[in-house]
Order: C-alpha cells, then structure tokens, then sequence
C-alpha cells in the first residue's frame, strides 16, 4: 500500500473517532455509557466523563506512535528517572522500551515522537553560568534536518504530527530553535505557560512529579477532621511569585504557614498530610511538583500562578479539586479559602482520592495512569490535526 493509501485510510479512521466522541458528549447526564473492566469515569473532576470514557477506548484501539530510532545515547533514547524531571524520563524509557502504542512501522503511526531529552542535553551540552546555549541549539537543529531529510513525515506536515515532551525548564526555549517544532509541532511541557508561547490547542501541559526512589509514593493522610491547619507551603525563594507569597505571610499567621524551610523537627509530608490546603506557588517557572504532592497527600491545591495551564485540563475541570489564585490576589488567600464552606471543602478532598489515579507513576503503566493520560494528552491533540488539509495549503 503507498503511503498516500496508508494516510487516507489513517486519517480515515480519525474522522470516525471524532464522530464517536462527539456523540458521546451529547450524553445529558454525561455519565459514562460504556463498559469497562479497570474503570469508569464519573462525577464532576471530569468535564465531560463520557466523552473522555469514549475518546480513552477510542485511543487505546488506534493510537500508534512511532519512535525515531536517530540519535545517540545519552542526549537520545534516555532520561531521567528520578528526582525533579521524572515525567521526561519515565516517558522516554517507556516508548523506548514498552509496547504499548509504539509502532516500528512508520505508515502505520498517527504521530511521530522525536525522543530527544532536554534535561540530558542540559547535563552534558551546557557549561553551567556560561549562558552560552549553542550546544542545545545545534543538536536540536541538527536532529530535526536529519529526520527531515531521512523520512518523509516531517516534510509532509511541517510537524505538526509530531511531538517533543520536557519537563526542563527550558523544554519551551529549546523548541524555539526550529521554529516548526515552537509554533506547528505538539509541544508536552511541565513548563505550560501560554505567556511563554504555550498553545493549549496544540500543545499539551505535562505533570511535574518529583520522586526519589522507584515505588509509589505513600497515599492519603490525616481525615478532613484532623486536618488541623489551614493552609501550608514551605520552600525556597524561586522567583517573584514565591517573594510575593513569603513576604506577606512567612511567620505571620497561625492558620496560613508559610516558610522558607520547614522548622526542625517538623515533617514537611506531615504537614501535606495534616493540612487542608497546599499553597503551589509557581517558582522560576510556572510548574510546581508540590501540585501532585498535593493530590497524593490529599491536601487540596492552591494552584497561585499566572499564565499556568494545569495538566489533563481538556479532561480534568481542576476548579472541582482545586483553588486556583491569581497572583495579585496573594494577600487575600486566608479569605478565599475561609469563604470555602467545610461541606464543599469536603467535596473537593473527596474528589483528590478520585483523581489520584491520573497521576499515579506505575511501573508498567496501568491504564488511566499518568502514562495513559499524557498520551491521551498528545492523541486529542492529533485529532485537532488533518494531515490532508495541511497537504492542501
């Protein structure tokens, strides 16, 4: 079959998809009608659970990712998988080494993963405090001339079915070298700040999840009832934001507790554990991972950023589970979440237990976890996408 056929009958099965999510969103109730063996999405974290229910089968049966075998180890093929850029590596090591969704034939994939790590780059391309990027800007621009002029899928849609995923802080900066791969390509970034370019039409926003050993980190924490203070954060002075918040209530109330670094003797998940809220102030950039740390410790996020796009938002309605604070009302967060009624409060830490599996790090994956919900991520993004219109312009 040539490759014209292959894309015809692709996109083909495309256009189907789209026809049956869209009917699935017209379910009034918008409760789930499928069956479903491991789960079945309901209630109000989802913005529509049926028409997420029928887009995630819809996924697993046709979504097929080819992997760029191009480049070397260790900017290539690997990332990390602890720490601070977790998601970056796991992801990578995942498509490199699982099987689900990857495809070796390159006419059988809807897009294309371009399998470069930022964080790698940074390590071994950049000399720290030299501000001198040049290494990072050649093999970005190095590698995209190379698969352009080896395949023909580059070519055919500018990118635009093709995607990158960085959990660095300077994943967006280092797209901006190509600038198909900054304004056509799917961008998958922990730094998902539409004031920096973010696109959430094409690009998709990707959890920042910080871990320091391979098992699931422990779940819950104190009952609402015992939950004794209001609201918590403690970390170090990154930023403006982070300014803004220290300097109006570092060590000036009982009920908000803020700190540079926690107390002696004071367990910082403890306090998650124990806290009805958890301040996550953007720092340097808009990502924060106390934001997962948060859902896992089943403290409701305050999510204080301007310009953030919080992860899984074409899936998750984040005002069911969150508070979201603009920075200019930073001086205000007592009376925002006092104005918050225990019963709501109480449906909102209800609604974490729910959502925690979306961002939940398996090893291997299991379905609706984080894994699932970023590819899920870059497969609505690709129904957004007609190669054949793209052909036509």
């Amino acid at each position: 079959m040539s490759s014209s056929s292959h894309l015809e009958k692709l996109e083909a099965s495309l256009g189907r998809a789209r026809s049956s999510i869209r009917e699935a969103a017209k379910v009034r109730n918008k409760t789930s009608t499928h069956q479903d063996p491991d789960y079945v999405p309901r209630g109000p974290i989802y913005r529509n659970p049926n028409a997420f229910h029928r887009s995630y089968l819809e996924m697993e049966k046709l979504f097929k990712i080819y992997v760029y075998e191009e480049g070397q180890v260790p900017i290539f093929h690997d990332g990390p998988c602890f720490h601070m850029y977790l998601t970056e590596g796991r992801f990578i090591h995942e498509m490199e080494n699982g099987k689900l969704y990857r495809t070796t034939d390159p006419n059988q994939a809807l897009v294309y993963f371009l399998p470069f790590s930022v964080v790698r780059m940074v390590q071994f391309l950049y000399l720290p405090d030299t501000y001198d990027r040049n290494g990072l800007k050649l093999a970005v621009i190095d590698y995209i001339n190379l698969i352009a002029h080896k395949h023909p899928f580059w070519n055919r849609s500018l990118g635009a079915d093709h995607f990158m995923l960085s959990c660095h802080d300077w994943g967006p900066f280092t797209t901006a070298f190509v600038p198909h791969l900054f304004h056509k390509s799917i961008r998958v970034l922990c730094n998902a700040n539409t004031s920096e370019g973010f696109n959430p039409s094409k690009d998709a926003s990707l959890p920042e999840i910080k871990l320091l050993t391979p098992e699931i980190p422990r779940l819950g924490g104190q009952p609402p009832s015992k939950r004794s203070t209001l609201a918590f954060f403690a970390g170090g002075l990154h930023g403006h934001i982070r300014y803004l918040l220290l300097n109006e209530w570092k060590g000036k109330d009982q009920d908000v507790l803020v700190y540079e670094k926690v107390p002696h003797g004071v367990s910082y998940e403890e306090m998650m554990k124990s806290s009805k809220f958890c301040l996550c102030p953007s720092g340097y950039e808009v990502a924060s991972p106390r934001v997962v740390e948060a859902i896992y410790a089943e403290c409701v996020p305050v999510l204080i950023s301007d310009g953030y796009i919080p992860p899984f938002s074409d899936v998750l309605d984040w005002k069911s589970f969150s508070v979201q604070v603009p920075v200019k009302n930073i001086s205000d967060i007592k009376n925002i979440l006092m104005s918050i009624s225990n019963r709501q409060y109480l449906r909102m830490q209800r609604r974490l237990k729910q959502v925690q599996r979306h961002f939940l790090m398996n090893g291997p994956p299991k379905r609706y976890d984080v894994f699932h919900m970023i590819v899920h991520s870059i497969w609505l993004r690709r129904l957004n996408i007609r190669i054949q219109d793209l052909l036509s312009t």
